[in-house]
């Protein structure tokens, strides 16, 4: 039990690690670069998966599969991700009228969950049985 909270602890450290990435980029490519707000978005969401990617993959789940493996399962789960966040943020706002922040909050914890979970149980799982 430890062990896995100390997993998850490392979890969100990487998690604030690759946010923080992501936004500097975001507010330095459109304020010193000039360039448009989506595109700075989209180059930091870029690098801040890429950071995430790397950085789960050493220091949080040590894994030995090969890149394209865990990077692929990487991807999936995080599309799976982003359509989670479609559905949680639809059903807390729309239907049920909560505002955008707080519902926010709540659908990243429930996407973090699940993006932990996969990532720990599939993504970076060695598919090799001991021996």
């Amino acid at each position: 039990m430890i062990r896995l909270l100390h997993q998850f602890s490392s979890f969100v450290v990487v998690g604030f690690i690759a946010t923080a990435v992501h936004y500097a980029l975001l507010i330095g490519l459109v304020e010193w670069a000039g360039i448009s707000a989506v595109a700075a978005a989209l180059m930091g969401f870029a690098a801040g998966g890429t950071v995430s990617y790397i950085l789960n993959r050493r220091h949080v789940f040590h894994s030995d599969l090969r890149h394209e493996t865990a990077a692929s399962r990487f991807l999936l789960v995080a599309v799976v991700g982003f359509a989670l966040t479609y559905v949680f943020m639809s059903l807390f706002v729309r239907s049920a009228g909560i505002p955008y922040l707080p519902a926010q909050v709540a659908t990243t914890g429930i996407v973090m969950l699940w993006s932990f979970a996969a990532h720990r149980m599939w993504t970076f799982k060695s598919d090799s049985k001991p021996q």
